[in-house]
């Protein structure tokens, strides 16, 4: 069977741009994608995801092109577009490389990160806004709780998270959700794969106290990063950006509570719902 390769559209965002171009330049040179491989020292397989988009250019790669082809600065600039743009679309992108990542670190400020929500609580949170159905509710539940699966699996990612004291006493689902939800957290608090910490109210402000920020180590070295902000995300792919998200996370490690600190604080949290659910109506 003849291969065909996929067809691109160049003009639905600067990242399919420089992958278009890309395509459009070594199909000029009559080159296949193994052996621009070899010119420009990068695999076939990101040369090809870059050319369909699926993955943003390394930032050496644009002037390997450049070079390669004789165009100036030509994907120099078209690199410095994309790499500032949002992925078109940026949150199956993100379950993309969730999924690969070998490493998974999250802060979260208002409310538990989703890998570490329990169905109840998910339930809660999926039921914004008002009018939507049981079964789309149902169906987004067990679409969070399976990306939960690697968490189990034979070769999970390392986990780390770390929740602003906030989310221990902000009531969602009510107590018994609430005393549920902490209580799934204790296993997981310091395992040889899993660790979570706890920022204390004492700490006072923080540079990322806006919003949940979620950052992931791929293999090969690649990084990427996901801040969130009134239900908007903001996916980053760019090494440098997402290596200042990791600087900000690292500073609030060093402020978090050790782990088993946190396992206190969270059972002292469920004894308040243990309290509240046994009151009488």
């Amino acid at each position: 069977m003849k291969f065909t390769p996929k067809e691109l559209n160049p003009y639905l965002s600067a990242r399919h741009y420089f992958g278009s171009e890309q395509r459009r330049h070594r199909e000029l040179a009559r080159l296949s994608l193994v052996q621009l491989a070899d010119i420009v020292n990068f695999s076939k397989s990101t040369l090809g995801r870059v050319e369909v988009a699926e993955l943003l250019s390394p930032p050496e790669l644009p002037a390997a092109l450049d070079a390669a082809f004789g165009t100036d600065k030509h994907f120099h600039g078209l690199y410095q577009l994309a790499r500032k743009e949002a992925h078109p679309d940026q949150f199956r992108r993100l379950m993309e490389l969730e999924a690969e990542a070998e490493v998974i670190e999250a802060f979260a400020t208002l409310i538990m990160p989703g890998l570490l929500q329990t169905a109840d609580y998910a339930r809660t949170l999926l039921s914004q806004p008002a009018g939507v159905t049981p079964e789309l509710i149902e169906e987004r539940v067990q679409v969070r709780l399976g990306r939960q699966e690697r968490l189990r699996s034979s070769t999970p990612p390392r986990y780390w998270a770390i929740l602003d004291e906030a989310i221990l006493y902000r009531p969602v689902g009510g107590p018994r959700v609430m005393h549920d939800q902490l209580n799934a957290l204790l296993p997981l608090i310091d395992t040889p794969t899993t660790k979570i910490q706890v920022l204390p109210f004492a700490h006072g402000g923080y540079e990322l106290m806006d919003g949940p920020t979620l950052l992931l180590r791929l293999p090969g070295g690649k990084v990427a990063a996901y801040d969130e902000y009134r239900g908007r995300g903001h996916l980053m792919e760019d090494p440098g950006e997402v290596n200042r998200r990791w600087a900000s996370y690292d500073a609030l490690r060093a402020y978090a509570l050790p782990p088993q600190d946190s396992a206190d604080l969270i059972r002292h949290a469920m004894k308040g719902y243990e309290q509240c659910a046994a009151a009488p109506n």
